[in-house]
């Protein structure tokens, strides 16, 4: 050992790290909130998809809180079963069969939010190489999560219609060996906001039978449907037969501050998953879990999941109406009009939108660039909008200062 690395513990870490860690690179949507927590000056943000401040259930969920936390044997503080708190698992198990989801408690596991359930998938299911198949573009975060397990990403064109199945058997070929999962968020999609239709969801499933593969199906903006039509999720077509393990957060519907999120999975596999987690956390938060369990029997979850539909609906609305009112005229600009979820897919043609940021943020406003929902150079004139964080009011003055940005970016002057 050199007299330096003696000085210096930190001198050769990249000598002793796993070979893994070089693939583990961070999500820029979870760095976001640090970024814009650092920066110090007024920001509306279109970036981190998260639920408005105004659409949280607070009052409620500090009622509830404190009757939670009236116990005189402290159990909310102390360790819960790994499969999850049984009063949530009992009032879940009701909601999702009304929704018409095969489920009951030994296909359910209750989990810390819906990223550690595609942990869970990835951890049981990747070797270091195997082929995992997803939308292009999809999540930042389900991209970190398969490369810190080194899945070898292969991504499939999408359109308004969800991801393309047709293309997938070349892929496949090119890729020279099957899948072992395919990752699909199936309803309003991050970050395009599309929907994959019934008849593309019947074929990813007869494909994904095909090649003996495992459907992750992301869910979290399901419930979240402005246009009244109900999509069936995958896990339902499948009848919990196995082809699917369907993964969903109460982030998207309650408050994403309690990490509470859930798995439907085959019971052999949900098993696997509770003993992958002995090693892991043993539980989720129970303080967290019995208050989103009592929040769903003293208040539902319907009726709550219903003003939000209405109030992202008509913030959806506005976005949608800014932009065609600032942006419409713009040569070859473009963007997704969802019918539900938390984000608008936006094409702004002759810009680099990691560029376009630096700018954007000197003007007061945040977005996520197109770049961070790939693996590849694509993209990298697009953007998502998230919808649902900010105000109408915010949302307005949003569109606006991004489009102060955009003609600075191009050079042009802003118009007055």
């Amino acid at each position: 050992m050199t007299d330096s690395a003696q000085r210096d513990p930190s001198a050769g870490l990249d000598v002793r790290l796993a070979t893994r860690a070089a693939q583990i690179l961070g999500s820029p949507v979870d760095s976001s909130i640090t970024l814009l927590q650092a920066y110090g000056r007024d920001v509306i943000s279109f970036g981190m998809g998260s639920v408005g401040p105004d659409a949280i259930p607070g009052v409620a969920l500090a009622e509830l809180a404190a009757q939670v936390l009236d116990d005189p044997s402290n159990s909310s503080f102390n360790y819960g079963p790994t499969e999850g708190e049984p009063s949530l698992r009992t009032e879940l198990v009701a909601i999702l069969r009304a929704a018409g989801q095969p489920a009951d408690e030994e296909s359910l596991l209750i989990t810390t939010g819906g990223m550690q359930g595609l942990d869970l998938v990835c951890k049981l299911f990747l070797n270091p190489g195997d082929l995992v198949l997803t939308e292009s573009p999809t999540y930042a975060n389900a991209l970190v999560t398969i490369a810190s397990y080194q899945g070898r990403v292969v991504e499939c064109p999408t359109d308004d219609q969800g991801i393309v199945v047709d293309a997938m058997s070349d892929l496949v070929a090119r890729g020279g060996q099957p899948p072992k999962l395919i990752y699909v968020i199936p309803n309003y999609q991050n970050p395009t906001g599309f929907c994959l239709s019934e008849e593309r969801r019947l074929s990813l499933l007869e494909l994904a039978r095909k090649y003996n593969a495992v459907i992750l199906e992301d869910d979290p903006y399901g419930q979240l449907s402005y246009d009244g039509i109900e999509r069936p999720s995958l896990f339902r077509l499948d009848g919990g037969a196995g082809t699917v393990v369907s993964v969903n957060t109460f982030s998207k519907v309650v408050a994403p501050g309690l990490r509470v999120g859930w798995v439907l999975a085959r019971p052999d596999i949900v098993r696997r998953m509770v003993a992958a987690r002995h090693g892991m956390d043993t539980c989720t938060n129970v303080v967290g879990q019995r208050l989103v369990a009592s929040f769903l029997a003293n208040h539902g979850l319907e009726p709550h999941v219903t003003d939000l539909r209405e109030r992202y609906g008509r913030k959806l609305a506005v976005l949608l109406t800014e932009l065609d009112r600032l942006f419409g005229a713009e040569p070859g600009v473009e963007w997704s009009r969802p019918a539900g979820g938390f984000f608008v897919w936006l094409k702004l043609p002759g810009i680099d939108a990691d560029e376009l940021l630096k700018v954007a943020m000197e003007e007061g406003v945040f977005f996520i660039p197109g770049s961070a929902f790939t693996t590849t150079t694509g993209f990298r004139d697009r953007l998502r909008l998230c919808f649902t964080y900010p105000s109408e009011s915010e949302i307005v003055e949003g569109v606006a200062r991004l489009k102060a940005a955009y003609q600075r970016h191009l050079g042009l002057r802003p118009a007055s």
